[in-house]
């Protein structure tokens, strides 16, 4: 194990594999790093390469910094069903950590642990928190995350949400908001709808939310405007009153999840960490809307995600869908999608784990 200091370090494991754990398609990476410093990795292991195969929410443990690893367990499972978009929340005051998750894009439940992910609570049906929107948004679909949610330190939990009222298995037209809980999970409410559908973000989804050092909370979000620059808009209290959506201009999007972290969460200072496939802004692609998503990232901030001058390459080639954790040694902990198992995009051969500290990042960025 490399001890954090002042050299600078990155070391690379594959956690889960296709071929090796028996699916077709392994994808959806969330990572958190639970109360005593257990890593939970979760991903979800699918039939087929499609968003709409039957599926269940896998999880592999560490509690030695990333070393050694538990073999997968299933964290959620019904059969012939969509079991997808896991979404992690530690709760360091009340000492679990929270899980949610989607069942075929028409149902949400909530679960939580107590003992670092080796037992999970009998899950519960919070559907009815999406239900709160009918009246303004009529949605055929609806997913929280992926990626991990957020405890606020006034303890509110914020889970970034994403709707479509596109009928059938449409993943589009679409709108992001949040829903919250005010008492540990036991009661889910909605945010108002934060981004819209609009001509400069079309059909905003996948989010990640981080706390600012004033208390306000900030959603960056994926959509599909042709700018390719990742979305972003504030709130005071995570939940109403968000601000007109604007783009950031250093944050390339290839239009893919992304995973964002405020080092804050650790004791740390406010720097923010965000990992995405930065790809080729210079090659235009015409065929499709998608940019390629290759090169995966490593971005800082330290102006609350406005700007991000640093960034170093994490993994050249094919990537995907990436989330961030870390401990209170310092490390960080990004959980990424990568390499091929096909010719489609979304068909990544591994989800690996890549741990490293600020001094790498900072170290050679280019």
């Amino acid at each position: 194990m490399t001890c954090v200091g002042d050299a600078a370090f990155c070391d690379k494991v594959d956690l889960f594999d296709n071929i090796r754990d028996g699916y077709v398609s392994i994808r959806i990476p969330a990572i958190a790093a639970g109360i005593k410093g257990t890593l939970l990795a979760f991903a979800v292991g699918r039939t087929k390469v499609s968003d709409w195969s039957a599926s269940r929410i896998l999880l592999r443990r560490s509690s030695d910094g990333g070393v050694t690893w538990t073999p997968a367990q299933v964290v959620a499972e019904v059969e012939g069903s969509v079991v997808d978009n896991p979404v992690p929340i530690v709760d360091q005051a009340r000492r679990c950590v929270h899980l949610l998750y989607q069942t075929d894009y028409k149902r949400c439940y909530y679960t939580c642990t107590v003992d670092e992910g080796q037992s999970f609570a009998p899950p519960k049906d919070i559907t009815a928190t999406f239900e709160q929107f009918r009246s303004e948004y009529d949605w055929t679909v609806i997913a929280p995350g992926p990626g991990h949610g957020l405890c606020l330190s006034n303890g509110r939990l914020i889970v970034p949400i994403w709707m479509s009222d596109g009928g059938g298995k449409a993943h589009r037209p679409s709108v992001v908001s949040v829903i919250y809980s005010d008492d540990g999970g036991a009661d889910w409410r909605r945010g108002s709808i934060a981004v819209y559908n609009t001509e400069a973000t079309p059909n905003p989804s996948e989010t990640v939310a981080y706390e600012l050092p004033d208390g306000r909370v900030a959603l960056n979000f994926r959509h599909e405007s042709r700018d390719y620059r990742r979305g972003l808009t504030i709130s005071a209290d995570g939940i109403d009153g968000w601000s007109p959506a604007e783009l950031i201009p250093d944050l390339y999007e290839p239009i893919c999840c992304a995973g964002l972290l405020n080092l804050a969460s650790i004791g740390s200072e406010h720097v923010l960490v965000f990992s995405n496939p930065a790809g080729d802004p210079d090659v235009v692609v015409t065929e499709r809307l998608n940019q390629p998503r290759t090169n995966l990232t490593i971005r800082l901030s330290s102006d609350g995600g406005f700007t991000w001058p640093i960034a170093r390459l994490l993994e050249p080639g094919q990537t995907g869908y990436s989330d961030l954790a870390a401990t209170p040694d310092g490390t960080i902990y990004c959980l990424y999608e990568c390499g091929t198992a096909s010719d489609k995009m979304a068909h990544p051969a591994i989800i690996r784990i890549a741990k490293f500290n600020l001094a790498w990042v900072k170290q050679q960025s280019s």
